[in-house]
């Protein structure tokens, strides 16, 4: 592994003085990755991948308002700090590995104006082997109040011909545009056909051409407004820059006051996944090594793990006493260890008689909770917090929610929420959140479709913890799904199952009801199949196409696939496992999957990790297998 910090140092005269453009550049630590800063009359950036242009020159720094611009002209003080680091921990809460280290080389520039007023910046580079970050520190004047930014000028200059996955999200239009609940499909558009009115969210996956992908992220989003990306001018010399739309103050317009500070202030980082196929960044930690190490002195209260739920099967939620128990029953019967009691527990969803202090009337909570306990299960409780889905500087408070929480050793999944930024390492009470168009769309639309179902995986799953709320055993296929109550679902039973692998959530709501589960095959599977993981593999796959990952538990390996509406036949490499015979236990489309969704086969067989597992998916397809290796 290579460690090794190139810095580069040019002068150059111009108009009769001299004018000092300095470059540096960052390498991964195994050299794949090339961060290029140049420090001239502009400060800019831009990556490449083994030789390959993956963002050309493209501009850094901010505008204020009273104030001019800070994008160039800077000096730089002292001599620049780089070092090759390792990021490594073992994290509370294994979402994808039990033990965590993260290599890089980071470079830090400390600038200041070369001209009057001499305000000064710092930023912070970071190269890792999957990706690149940088994050800026600004400082306040001496003038009296708060520097209010109104545009960062952070661009991405990508190839002309890559394509963006936008986030089909539904936005209030009500002056307040960036309100979501980040819902919706990730619709491939070409860079240079983004509108220029429109805000892109993230995780925002480029793809170049079948070999060059990133994916741009927010990370250690705290106290700043979340990052969306939109498109200026058109192309030029065959690069389109996209530029950084930052959530405006509530209440400010588009080109209004982004944030407000009058001391230091950090941004989040501003990270860039880099390589040559999307599913490698499935098993990246770049976010999580981003965020501060645990803040929890004593973290053994959290306790990841399966729950019933009961909001999703009727369409809406009845909320009595005896359905409660049905669904306690349930988790207790599964060995599941929780079971979700979601709204109107407290009273009639928004309105004044909604008291969290007070259950609603028919409902004896002391002896839920009794009745809960004597069946060896823990109760989740839904409760609304307003405006949670507006992320800009002062809406973007998790980190004050969870930290709160945990203060109370109460664990959190924040639903109707922006995605990810890795902050579950800082705060692991934090098991998951939505921020996701998951399983309860099945129940009003159609747009939950195999192939929305498999990009997930390489749009949304990038920033991590997903609360999809997989589970509906009511499986049909594309051809006979409607939206009804109790709610279908439009894949195979086998497709269903795999989501327990692919998807990541520490805290995983199974959705159906326990009348369409018990009995059934693959009820077995969601009683054993973990929520955290020691190790994770991408084994294949593509947006809209499929996916298919490997993930350790102990000394078993669990193999997860989704298929799209298209059946297929795979061969998956096995190499990643240690040579040897292992142990088989699968569940696998039926013969008379494409036509009877529910038709799964549930087998068990011995094979050689030597040779490749044969697949056979059915439209809207999937496939679970366990691995266990048998010893001589």
């Amino acid at each position: 592994m290579r460690n090794i910090l190139p810095i580069l140092i040019a002068s150059c005269l111009a108009m009769g003085q001299t004018v000092v453009a300095q470059t540096y550049t960052v390498s991964s630590p195994e050299g794949n990755i090339v961060l290029t800063i140049d420090n001239g009359q502009e400060l800019k950036y831009s990556v490449s991948l083994e030789g390959d242009v993956m963002i050309a020159p493209s501009p850094m720094g901010f505008e204020f308002k009273g104030e001019a611009p800070m994008t160039g002209g800077f000096k730089v003080l002292g001599e620049p700090k780089q070092q090759g680091k390792v990021e490594e921990w073992t994290p509370v809460v294994a979402n994808k590995h039990s033990f965590i280290s993260v290599p890089y080389n980071e470079l830090v520039l400390n600038l200041q104006e070369g001209e009057s007023p001499y305000r000064k910046m710092d930023v912070t580079f970071r190269v890792m082997n999957d990706g690149m970050a940088f994050r800026y520190t600004l400082y306040g004047t001496p003038v009296l109040g708060n520097r209010e930014i109104t545009r960062e000028v952070t661009g991405f200059a990508v190839p002309e011909k890559a394509t963006l996955r936008i986030p089909n999200f539904a936005y209030e239009q009500d002056g307040r545009s960036y309100k979501s609940s980040q819902e919706g499909e990730y619709v491939k558009t070409p860079v240079t056909e983004i509108r220029s009115d429109q805000h892109c969210g993230l995780p925002g996956l480029i793809e170049i051409d079948d070999n060059h992908c990133m994916a741009i992220l927010n990370a250690a989003l705290d106290n700043f407004p979340a990052l969306y990306l939109g498109r200026s001018e058109g192309p030029k010399d065959g690069f389109q820059l996209l530029q950084t739309k930052l959530t405006p103050i509530w209440g400010e317009t588009e080109n209004g006051v982004k944030a407000r500070f009058s001391e230091k202030q950090d941004t989040p980082w501003r990270v860039v996944m880099v390589g040559h196929n999307p599913g490698k960044f499935i098993e990246s930690e770049i976010l999580r090594s981003l965020n501060p190490p645990c803040s929890i002195e004593d973290p053994s209260w959290i306790k990841p793990g399966m729950s019933a739920w009961d909001h999703w099967w009727s369409g809406e939620v009845l909320m009595e006493q005896e359905v409660i128990k049905q669904y306690i029953d349930f988790a207790s019967v599964q060995g599941w260890p929780y079971m979700l009691i979601d709204w109107t527990w407290y009273g009639p969803y928004a309105t004044p008689e909604a008291d969290i202090t007070k259950p609603a009337p028919q409902l004896d909570m002391p002896e839920i909770l009794s009745y809960a306990k004597s069946k060896n299960v823990d109760i989740w409780l839904w409760l609304r917090c307003e405006d949670a889905n507006h992320n800009d500087q002062y809406k973007a408070a998790f980190p004050l929610v969870v930290k709160a929480a945990a203060e109370s050793q109460l664990m959190v999944d924040l639903h109707g929420a922006y995605c990810p930024d890795g902050i579950d390492r800082t705060y692991p009470n934090l098991l998951t959140r939505e921020g996701v168009m998951g399983s309860e769309y099945y129940k009003w639309s159609d747009r939950v479709t195999p192939e929305h179902n498999v990009t997930l995986a390489f749009t949304r799953l990038l920033a991590g913890q997903m609360d999809y709320t997989p589970g509906g055993f009511l499986n049909v296929t594309k051809e006979q799904f409607k939206s009804q109550s109790p709610a279908l679902v439009m894949n195979t039973r086998s497709a269903e199952l795999a989501k327990f692998v692919i998807y990541e959530s520490p805290f995983m709501c199974f959705c159906d009801h326990p009348d369409h589960v018990l009995g059934q095959v693959g009820s077995d599977f969601v009683q054993i199949v973990p929520v955290v993981w020691d190790d994770i593999r991408f084994l294949g796959g593509a947006p809209d196409e499929y996916v298919a990952l490997a993930k350790r538990s102990g000394e078993k390996w669990f193999v997860g696939v989704l298929n799209n509406s298209i059946q297929r036949d795979l061969n998956l490499d096995l190499s990643f496992l240690p040579m040897g015979t292992y142990r088989l236990e699968y569940w696998r489309d039926g013969k008379q999957a494409n036509k009877d969704a529910t038709s799964c086969e549930h087998k068990s067989v011995v094979i050689r990790s030597d040779k490749p597992l044969k697949l056979k998916l059915a439209n809207a397809g999937g496939y679970v297998g366990i691995l266990t290796k048998v010893e001589k």
